[in-house]
């Protein structure tokens, strides 16, 4: 199966959504299943995994929600939870009960570089372990310090990096972001998705060879075993369309010379694997 590891379904809210902003106007509106499936069915995509975008439990039950009317192609959902609640081992157990909840994330790029490397922040995603649960680290360069911190001192955990962690792709700047990717890699129980590139580059200049550098980067210390591919819609569609980021990422390992067991991995094997998705 081909699989998109990360893509976001929501009911526009402008107070809510406040991080869509003016420069965004195409997203300031609602995108849910029957948004998608066209988009998925023409790209050659059997399925996804729907990723919060809220920090809330009621987003949670929303993704849950639409993935159990949506099961076909919605196979996933990475949700939310207070990583520090005290009370965090028995709001774990309660939603063990959903299948299609796969593993959760928080939005640590909007929180201080520290962050993931609070002691009560690790205790918390340490405990995801009893219940089989996944993190997904979404930061941005200058928390990959933390990140690294994190996976290093959580080895149990099975961790993804969204989004090849956010380098300055707009900027060009390379250097510091890729010595921290190749350490994070160098923890067999981290893998990386392949998304969010587009959005860090130049929303209506970039081309394709602006992220072949940093493509480079990840597919030398991940390896086909360890990558995902992600679309970001709808995010991405402020920068790009849906056949634009995939075709992309299609044309970057054909060009590479990967095989296709190797393309087949990073588009769908992997992330079944990962996420622990049915067919």
């Amino acid at each position: 199966m081909t699989i998109d590891s990360h893509q976001h379904f929501w009911m526009y809210d402008a107070v809510r959504d406040a991080w869509i902003n003016d420069q965004m106007t195409r997203i300031q509106c609602n995108f849910l299943p029957e948004d998608l499936l066209p988009v998925l069915q023409a790209n050659g995509v059997d399925g996804c995994v729907a990723v919060q975008a809220d920090q809330s439990e009621a987003e949670t039950l929303f993704l849950l929600a639409l993935a159990e009317k949506y099961s076909t192609f919605v196979k996933g959902v990475v949700g939310w939870v207070d990583l520090r609640a005290e009370n965090l081992y028995e709001k774990l157990e309660y939603y063990s009960q959903y299948e299609l909840l796969k593993g959760f994330r928080h939005v640590a790029q909007a929180e201080p570089d520290d962050f993931l490397m609070r002691p009560e922040v690790m205790k918390g995603i340490r405990q995801l372990t009893a219940f089989d649960f996944t993190y997904d680290i979404l930061i941005y360069p200058t928390q990959l310090k933390a990140a690294l911190h994190l996976v290093r001192e959580a080895p149990n955990v099975n961790f993804v990096v969204d989004h090849i962690a956010k380098p300055y792709i707009k900027d060009g700047k390379i250097n510091t972001w890729s010595n921290y990717m190749r350490q994070l890699a160098a923890q067999p129980h981290v893998l990386c998705k392949i998304s969010g590139m587009v959005t860090e580059a130049d929303w209506k200049n970039w081309t394709k060879k602006d992220f072949y550098p940093y493509l480079d980067v990840v597919f030398e210390a991940f390896g086909p075993d360890r990558l995902l591919f992600g679309s970001d819609w709808p995010v991405c569609l402020v920068a790009a369309e849906y056949e634009q980021v995939i075709g992309l990422v299609r044309e970057y390992m054909t060009n590479i010379g990967f095989s296709e067991s190797d393309k087949a991995k990073v588009f769908g094997e992997n992330a079944m694997r990962f996420y622990r998705l049915e067919e």
